[in-house]
């Protein structure tokens, strides 16, 4: 079979390699679809804390071609998205429950080799069927979906209250599509128009326009603020960018006895005062991966379809690999999901092609 290989910094190799064999309580799946995100650009770039050369691609949806067993009451020919993330079940995080921050985790595509082959054995219980009517190409993004669930159920989002999301990328306009399903008004905030006008489709109930040179928010946005909140401030904030002054924003914003969740990951150092968060009684959260929550994403993707369409910007074919981490890379251009269409999904696309000709 085909699979794409980062061997070096921005170096991917094509190579031929002999397929999986079927073990017991795995199952073969033939990738159609592979999503990429910002981790993998890091991995491209060789700017993330993992081992070169690998083969990358952790978000992806594909078709079960073999089965070891039906443990998982899975079946050959099922529609399936996967769970990347693996734990060891024994450490503390796992024993209370957490193991989406298990000390010993993994992540298929980012420590391990991962999707971009054509067939990756998987083990039952981490398959996740697509439901109906929701294309595979779409039920790639079901793992940035439990993402931005996850971080929400972080900070205990019920009806009627009033949230500010920071960061309209992936992430965040998820988040704000799931925050708007649960009965929540949602504020969006972020530095560019267009994803601004994709927080409004997405839910948004007001939209904030940041200068990054400028006071955020500006008079005018201040106003609008506190008319949404009652003069009191969101009372969660969902810190979606990463970017320091971003979290020192938050702080600043959220209502009092308020929660904020930070699921922007960086390494960068953030300045504070040691007052704001006793004074306040602020609960601040961190949020990684989910709790199994990948189903629940493709249930959600599959309940907003324009909006999951929307936010596939670009897609690619096996080959373009590079072009598409290039695109990524650039960082000038309007980037929201990259799919990339592995062997499998061009085939069947061409097959369906030709049979609308014949029909035509």
């Amino acid at each position: 079979m085909l699979t794409a290989r980062t061997i070096a910094k921005e170096t991917i190799s094509y190579e031929e390699v002999a397929g999986p064999s079927l073990e017991a309580g795995h199952a073969l799946v033939r990738v159609h679809h592979v999503a990429l995100c910002g981790t993998d650009l890091h991995i491209w770039e060789d700017d993330y804390p993992t081992e070169l050369p690998i083969v990358q691609g952790h978000e992806f949806s594909g078709v079960v071609e073999a089965i070891g067993d039906n443990s998982a009451n899975i079946s050959v020919g099922d529609r399936v998205a996967v769970s990347p993330v693996t734990y060891c079940g024994q450490c503390q995080p796992c024993r209370l429950g957490r193991p989406n921050v298990c000390r010993s985790i993994g992540c298929i595509g980012c420590y391990s080799d991962g999707a971009l082959v054509e067939l990756l054995s998987v083990p039952v219980e981490k398959l996740c069927p697509v439901p109906d009517g929701l294309p595979l190409e779409i039920a790639a993004m079901g793992e940035p979906a439990s993402i931005a669930m996850q971080a929400v159920n972080r900070g205990r989002a019920t009806a009627g209250e009033t949230a500010l999301v920071l960061g309209s990328g992936p992430i965040g306009l998820l988040a704000t599509l799931y925050l708007t399903d649960l009965g929540a008004q949602v504020i969006a905030a972020d530095t560019e128009p267009d994803r601004l006008e994709l927080a409004t489709a997405f839910g948004a109930a007001d939209t904030l326009l940041v200068d990054p040179s400028g006071p955020f928010p500006d008079a005018g946005q201040s106003a609008r603020l506190d008319a949404l909140t009652e003069g009191n401030g969101p009372i969660l904030v969902i810190e979606a960018t990463g970017v320091p002054s971003s979290l020192e924003n938050a702080i600043r914003l959220v209502a009092s006895a308020g929660r904020i969740v930070q699921v922007g990951i960086s390494p960068r150092a953030v300045t504070l005062s040691m007052k704001d968060i006793p004074f306040k009684e602020l609960d601040i959260l961190g949020s990684r991966n989910s709790l199994n929550l990948i189903p629940d994403g493709l249930a959600l993707l599959a309940r907003h379809p324009g909006q999951a369409r929307a936010l596939m910007t670009h897609r690619f074919g096996f080959r373009e690999l590079p072009e598409a981490y290039a695109l990524m890379g650039n960082r000038t251009e309007k980037v929201g999901k990259i799919v990339i269409d592995m062997p499998a999904a061009q085939a069947a696309g061409a097959a369906a092609n030709a049979r609308e000709a014949v029909t035509a």
